[in-house]
């Protein structure tokens, strides 16, 4: 949602460039804070992931904003879980089973599903936005299991902040280009602060936190929530309109992301009604 406000505003180069600034301040704070020593060494690998996980997404996400609306753009990010799990197999990092196999069928057809039914006419412009948001999803998806082997050599914090400052190098020449046409107003300012604090500071050192513990495709699982608060804040607040395709590719996507992740929400439910087996 904050991608809808503030990129009709800014203008997605100045979004993404912001945004990759705020992180780099807010993150370089906390490393000094901590007394970390900053990823220099590892600056190839961090500028390869930071175009990956960071500055492709960062401005496929802004420039689709657009054209579609924040649900759409929350659904869609969904797929990076499909393609997460393809790269780790791919990579070795994970096996593709049978479930991951049709999930991924599914996955797929949810967003031709969204693409096709959803509450907005599916023109040309829209349609190049939805692939968008999907080479968005595909190359982070692609970044999951290679940051998964980097928080095993470096800090989270370093890769977080690493990832961001190679951003801001690709992101800020593009900013600098478009900024005089920004319309810089509150809105779009707390939005983009929203962003680039919250959401690209914090959030992704604690998810690279969890990241170092947990399998690529386990870590990208949060992507579950995405959709109940894109769509739902979109709607409320910026009155999106849904529409039953919307809807019905939203949960095919979703039950597609529980094959390929292995989530099952009534395990535990069944594991707490089953008896308890006696000794």
């Amino acid at each position: 949602m904050f991608i809808r406000v503030a990129s009709p505003l800014l203008g997605p180069w100045v979004l993404a460039g912001m945004r990759v600034v705020l992180a780099t301040l807010t993150l370089g704070l906390i490393t000094q804070a901590l007394r970390q020593s900053w990823p220099w060494a590892h600056w190839r690998e961090l500028l390869r992931l930071g175009v990956l996980a960071v500055t492709l997404p960062f401005l496929l996400y802004a420039w689709a904003a657009l054209r579609l609306p924040s649900g759409y753009l929350a659904l869609l990010n969904t797929t990076a879980v499909l393609f997460g799990t393809l790269a780790s197999a791919w990579l070795g990092e994970d096996r593709l089973t049978r479930p991951k196999v049709l999930g991924c069928v599914l996955g797929f057809m949810g967003v031709a599903l969204i693409v096709r039914l959803g509450p907005i006419e599916p023109d040309a412009p829209r349609l190049w936005a939805a692939l968008a948001c999907l080479a968005a999803a595909a190359s982070y998806g692609c970044a999951t299991p290679l940051m998964k082997r980097a928080t095993l050599r470096m800090e989270p914090l370093a890769i977080a902040l690493g990832l961001n400052v190679a951003a801001c190098a690709l992101l800020l020449p593009g900013a600098a280009w478009q900024w005089p046409s920004a319309n810089f107003t509150p809105a779009a300012l707390l939005a983009v602060a929203a962003l680039g604090i919250a959401a690209s500071g914090l959030a992704s050192w604690v998810h690279l936190r969890i990241m170092r513990h947990v399998s690529p495709v386990a870590a990208i699982s949060p992507a579950f929530l995405v959709p109940l608060f894109g769509v739902g804040w979109g709607h409320l607040l910026l009155g999106e309109p849904l529409g039953a395709g919307l809807l019905g590719g939203g949960l095919l996507v979703l039950l597609a992301t529980a094959l390929v992740t292995g989530f099952n929400p009534f395990s535990r439910l069944w594991q707490i009604g089953a008896p308890t087996p006696k000794p």
